[in-house]
């Protein structure tokens, strides 16, 4: 994956215009506080009844043609704007910061549910559309990129993944890992198991230690909202440092980090039908 600014958002936006061949009218999209004011401006809704749920069908619906871009997509009941990592595989960006960011990730609940930032930069996708975007039918996996100062990266991947809603704090759910990187959210040396925690902002204590882990600071800069133990074996939202155990850390400096989501490739199909008893 390159830097965002390779494909513009008009770009992809008329790529998909004309693929899908449609008419096109004004905006609409939950989240177009995503956009800069100009960016707001270039993009336009594609004018379709029915959006793809995410960038992986996106992809596979322009038959593989589709690039790199800032898409609508549909995952509830109102389309959103999302980063499209089509080069890649079609996956959905939740998340992208880089090192000493000017975007500011010390947010609120409220900012860390609806989400901030840029999309073609710096950005958290919200906590309601990861909730929406995992919660099924199909299967979801996260990826993690890591990318450190010398432009080593490293990947890894949770099979299954899913966020769940509000009322359950925006709790984490992570399957089997596998990647070069290693394994900082369920299976921490230090202990620290980010699986099954609730999200945690400076303003909604959910995690396991006696102060708020999202309030602690490292050289002035608070940790960002994040699904902290007590507090943590990665945090890919200090914006000052990204962290993620012996791969990225203070020592060794990584540049920039994304999350991001995938339908999973592991899904098993299950008909169903009668059920024959074997005799024993």
């Amino acid at each position: 994956m390159q830097s965002f600014g390779t494909w513009t958002v008009a770009v992809a936006a008329a790529l998909v215009i004309s693929l899908m061949g449609v008419h096109t009218k004004h905006l609409v999209a939950e989240n177009t506080h995503l956009l800069t004011s100009e960016e707001h401006k270039m993009v336009l809704n594609q004018g379709m009844k029915e959006y793809p749920r995410d960038c992986y069908e996106m992809l596979m619906g322009s038959g593989g043609q589709a690039r790199d871009g800032v898409y609508l997509i549909q995952p509830a009941d109102y389309p959103i704007l999302a980063y499209c990592a089509m080069q890649d595989g079609g996956w959905t960006v939740v998340q992208h910061i880089t090192v000493n960011s000017s975007v500011d990730f010390d947010r609120t609940w409220v900012e860390y549910k609806q989400g901030f930032g840029v999309l073609n930069g710096d950005h958290w996708l919200g906590n309601e559309h990861l909730h929406h975007l995992t919660r099924g039918p199909g299967r979801y996996k996260l990826g993690v990129k890591l990318v450190d100062k010398d432009a080593v990266a490293k990947i890894g991947e949770y099979d299954p993944f899913m966020v769940e809603d509000e009322r359950s704090g925006f709790r984490l759910r992570l399957g089997l890992f596998q990647g070069s990187a290693l394994d900082a959210l369920t299976q921490d040396t230090e202990n620290y198991l980010h699986d099954n925690q609730r999200f945690t902002t400076k303003d909604r204590d959910n995690d396991n230690y006696f102060q708020n882990c999202a309030k602690l600071e490292f050289q002035g800069v608070a940790g960002g909202g994040w699904w902290y133990d007590a507090c943590a074996g990665a945090n890919l939202n200090r914006r000052n440092v990204i962290y993620w155990q012996k791969d990225c850390n203070k020592e060794h400096l990584c540049k920039y980090a994304w999350m991001m989501v995938k339908p999973s490739d592991t899904v098993k199909v299950v008909h169903t039908g009668d059920c024959k008893k074997d005799e024993l």
